[in-house]
């Protein structure tokens, strides 16, 4: 039996698709391209990184990888590992965790770093040009392979780096002040 594929001339007409599955789908050139699992050692630091950040401002403004942010270029959507929203999206967000180009962007952005050039170019290349396109003030690029949190914050549209922390270095946070994290709290596997 033939499959075929549904194409999109717009970002609106991909938000009224709707496949009844639980799959996330990237937006590239028209076309949907599914979105990989996540590595289960990658959850585990979404997940540490969700607790802290939870206990800090409440559950309800954490989202993990299935907030969708719409951003320009392609693909037209990304799906941050973790993302700290502001109060005004949990209203927005309750019928579709999307973050529109017309909505306020979300506070930080989280990216963990996948094994692969491909991948490691995606994160530091890619996403870092989208969301500072976008606007977002904080983007974080949380690298297991280099055991490190490069720390990035939006100055003048241009994202400058405020930290690149490795071992027990606290991680600076120009969003986040009363942050006490270490990076060896987060990517520590022993």
């Amino acid at each position: 039996m033939l499959t075929i594929k549904p194409r999109f001339e717009t970002f609106e007409e991909y938000l009224k698709y709707d496949d009844n599955s639980e799959k996330l789908y990237e937006l590239f050139n028209g076309e949907l391209i599914e979105v990989p699992p996540e590595s289960g050692f990658n959850i585990q630091i979404a997940n540490r990184l969700f607790m802290v950040f939870a206990l800090m401002l409440g559950s309800d403004r954490v989202r993990g990888h299935g907030l969708e942010l719409e951003v320009r270029g392609e693909p037209k959507n990304r799906y941050p590992d973790l993302t700290i929203i502001r109060e005004e999206h949990i209203q927005q967000l309750s019928k579709r965790n999307t973050i529109r180009l017309n909505m306020a962007p979300p506070l930080l952005v989280m990216e963990i770093v996948s094994p692969g050039e491909i991948q490691r170019e995606r994160d530091y290349i890619a996403k870092r040009i989208q969301y500072q396109d976008c606007c977002i003030p904080e983007y974080w690029i949380i690298d297991p392979q280099t055991q490190t949190i490069l720390v990035l914050e939006l100055m003048d549209n241009i994202y400058t780096t405020v930290g690149n922390f490795s071992n027990d270095d606290l991680v600076r946070s120009p969003g986040f002040g009363k942050l006490n994290l270490k990076v060896s709290e987060v990517l520590n596997f022993n």
